[in-house]
């Protein structure tokens, strides 16, 4: 049987990486995109050419009926899920909380948060013992943002991922007696296109000197912790926040 692992934002940066170590370590992996289906395919076609097996499948994360589409062709597709990876998530122009607007907090809140809790919902509803699963395995990418606060920038987007901490360490509690562990990363400063999105493409190198490594970090290098997090050596570690920010 498969190991089956659900992706969400895997066509690019961290979720990238993810899809494409976990599928070396024998997972079969579903990449989901929001709209760069491209950018997908490509992620499944350099899983395929390692001889690995991987599909792309369609969602907005914030959107219910997408996301129960999305659950429903996984299943399909690849089998009964064994992993959940939240990944998928947004960030903004950098500005104060008092030029924010509010359509800015709501699309950053119905993706970072609500995003998150339906996938993780539609996952534990197929993998927990207590709705007749076999168990498994959620991941939710954080930030240190959620600790660090980022003023001036995002106080908005560090406030969704510190809705993320707690979510996590109340899910991973709440089913932890059903054969699901939920742990949570939070990673630093990397170097991958969010920032671009936020209109910094440079920002991760531009504040290198306030990261006590000297650099920022790689996708590879958070894949890594969400890989072993996902696997049976972290078998014993539920309700946890990894830390991976060079010593942020």
């Amino acid at each position: 049987m498969n190991k089956v692992l659900l992706v969400t934002g895997g066509s690019r940066g961290i979720g990238a990486a993810t899809a494409l170590m976990a599928a070396q370590q024998g997972w079969a992996v579903a990449v989901n995109y929001a709209s760069r289906s491209d950018a997908a395919e490509h992620v499944v076609q350099e899983i395929a050419g390692q001889g690995g097996q991987a599909i792309a499948v369609q969602a907005d994360i914030a959107n219910e009926a997408e996301v129960l589409s999305m659950f429903e062709q996984v299943h399909a597709r690849l089998g009964p899920l064994c992993g959940l990876v939240n990944n998928a998530g947004v960030v903004d122009l950098p500005a104060r909380v008092d030029e924010m607007s509010l359509a800015r907090w709501r699309r950053m809140i119905d993706i970072n948060i609500i995003g998150s809790f339906l996938c993780a919902r539609e996952a534990v509803r197929r993998m927990s013992t207590r709705h007749g699963g076999q168990g498994g395995v959620i991941v939710n990418l954080s930030s240190v943002a959620a600790v660090l606060g980022a003023p001036g920038q995002y106080v908005d987007y560090a406030a969704t991922k510190g809705a993320i901490d707690t979510f996590t360490v109340g899910l991973a509690r709440e089913v932890a007696s059903e054969g699901i562990r939920v742990n949570g990363v939070r990673p630093g400063l990397i170097d991958t296109e969010i920032h671009a999105s936020g209109g910094q493409p440079e920002r991760a190198w531009q504040l290198a000197g306030s990261i006590p490594m000297k650099r920022p970090g790689n996708a590879q290098e958070i894949a890594s912790a969400i890989v072993w997090l996902l696997s049976e050596q972290a078998s014993y570690t539920t309700g946890s926040l990894l830390d991976v920010t060079g010593g942020r």
